[in-house]
């Protein structure tokens, strides 16, 4: 039985046009390493000045694309279908944008996990599970991607995939 829903945003309730091949240069450029993939742990490692350097850098690409942000028309069909359930919301956009379009497509949530919260999806996961009030068998993660999946059944929740064919 799904007790709860939480929700991936970037794919799955919207698409934001960001460059990332461009921003991970520039994440390389400031961590001083060729390689960032994978990012959460490259991120992890860095010290404090360095972590709020490329948060800064990820904060301005993120705010650009924003005007040429589109929703997805699937994603949001699945967040009014559980209007009624407690819903979260795991990202790994940053708490600016997110609250931004929130408001722009006036859809709300229990809890929110940027990745100002938690790098790490199954980790989001868990956090948002817990502030929900439910068990991860009990929640349904919508998102769009392979690792979304990954994640999900590493957490222990039911899954359900937005595709890329919904985006409008």
């Amino acid at each position: 039985m799904i007790k709860a829903v939480i929700f991936d945003l970037d794919g799955t309730l919207v698409y934001l046009p960001i460059n990332y091949d461009l921003l991970f240069e520039e994440f390389g450029r400031i961590a001083k390493t060729g390689e960032v993939r994978p990012l959460t742990l490259t991120i992890s490692r860095l010290d404090e000045d360095k972590k709020k350097e490329i948060f800064e850098v990820w904060d301005k690409a993120e705010f650009e694309a924003l005007a040429k942000m589109t929703s997805n028309k699937r994603g949001i069909a699945i967040y009014r279908e559980f209007s009624e359930k407690p819903k979260a919301l795991v990202t790994m956009q940053g708490r600016a944008l997110v609250l931004t379009v929130l408001e722009r497509l006036n859809l709300s949530f229990d809890f929110l996990a940027t990745r100002e919260v938690c790098l790490d999806r199954v980790e989001q996961l868990k956090i948002a599970a817990e502030n929900l009030g439910s068990t991860l068998p009990n929640i349904l993660f919508v998102g769009n991607t392979d690792s979304d999946l990954h994640a999900a059944k590493k957490a222990g929740c039911q899954f359900l995939r937005v595709t890329d064919e919904s985006l409008v």
